[in-house]
């Protein structure tokens, strides 16, 4: 009897072991979904990795047998002057479209929206949507033809005596940064308009009631409760950016000269058309890293926590 009394307490409860069970039987089924990201992500990452450490090439030496070169595509980059002003270009990209333009137009968007009529927001809306859904491709044809010299925008322009312009060869940074502006301002707009939906109305009544304007408001309440909100858009916004490459492409081609190359462009060239894809994807790589070195400033300078 009291061997068998000590053996019901030593022996574990059957709820623990239970939970146990559930808790292998739910790796057990998370087996396909690791498989796949392995296969599908973890895989050609490790590959592209090595690649940029070899001389691979779509042609010659480098695609017979491709050979271990270490750190010399990287030197090459860094000796290049065509990649210093493909990142000073991404970066006047990035500051002109994203940062300044889709992030701070999104907000005053959702600001601006947030106490409208529901018929006006939703018209409003769907038109800002609506250039957001269209294929880079698509879009960039109908910026390639509004900014065109014989375009739309000339025609409009002419109606107060200004002269036709060949926008695109003129002031190529700023047409790419206007149409990635409206390419991709909805999405800030909606990620806002999110936010602001979750903000208390009693706390900006109060602070309406103890006498704080409306900017008042803006900076000591809805700006602070926005700071993940801001911090998550940058991070988006800064990663698509950076790895933007067919809206510039059908518009500029990188050009005139190098004026609108970006690095993904650049490293299409070096890849594709130089056929050297070790090199490209060295390339690639530094762009990762560019978008890594960004977010971590973001979160820093905002202090979100992840």
């Amino acid at each position: 009897m009291q061997a068998e009394s000590q053996r019901l307490v030593t022996q574990p409860p059957v709820e623990p072991r239970r939970r146990r069970f559930r808790m292998r039987a739910g790796y057990f089924f998370m087996i396909p979904a690791f498989a796949v990201l392995g296969l599908f992500m973890l895989g050609p990452s490790i590959y592209a990795v090595y690649t940029s450490f070899t001389n691979m090439a779509l042609t010659g030496v480098g695609a017979q047998s491709p050979n271990w070169i270490g750190t010399q595509n990287f030197t090459q980059i860094f000796a290049d002057p065509n990649f210093y002003n493909a990142l000073h270009v991404s970066l006047t990209y990035l500051i002109g479209s994203a940062l300044i333009g889709q992030c701070l137009l999104g907000l005053l968007l959702a600001m601006l929206l947030q106490h409208r009529r529901p018929l006006f927001r939703g018209v409003v809306g769907s038109v800002i949507i609506a250039a957001w859904v269209i294929p880079d491709v698509v879009a960039g044809f109908l910026w390639s033809a509004f900014l065109h010299q014989d375009g739309l925008l000339n025609s409009m322009t002419a109606l107060f005596g200004v002269p036709a312009h060949p926008w695109l060869y003129s002031y190529p940074m700023a047409s790419i940064i206007v149409a990635n502006v409206w390419r991709g301002t909805a999405f800030s707009m909606l990620l806002f308009s999110a936010a602001l939906a979750g903000i208390p109305n009693d706390l900006l009544e109060a602070a309406s009631i103890d006498g704080a304007g409306l900017m008042r408001r803006i900076r000591h309440i809805t700006l602070p409760l926005l700071t993940a909100a801001i911090a998550t858009d940058l991070l988006l916004i800064t990663l698509q950016t950076l790895s933007d490459f067919t809206l510039v492409y059908v518009l500029t081609g990188g050009g005139p000269g190098f004026k609108t190359q970006l690095m993904t462009i650049y490293t299409y060239q070096e890849a594709f058309k130089f056929y050297q894809l070790g090199y490209g994807t060295a390339v690639s790589l530094l762009i990762l890293v560019v978008g890594a070195l960004l977010s971590l400033i973001y979160l820093r300078v905002l202090r979100v926590r992840i």
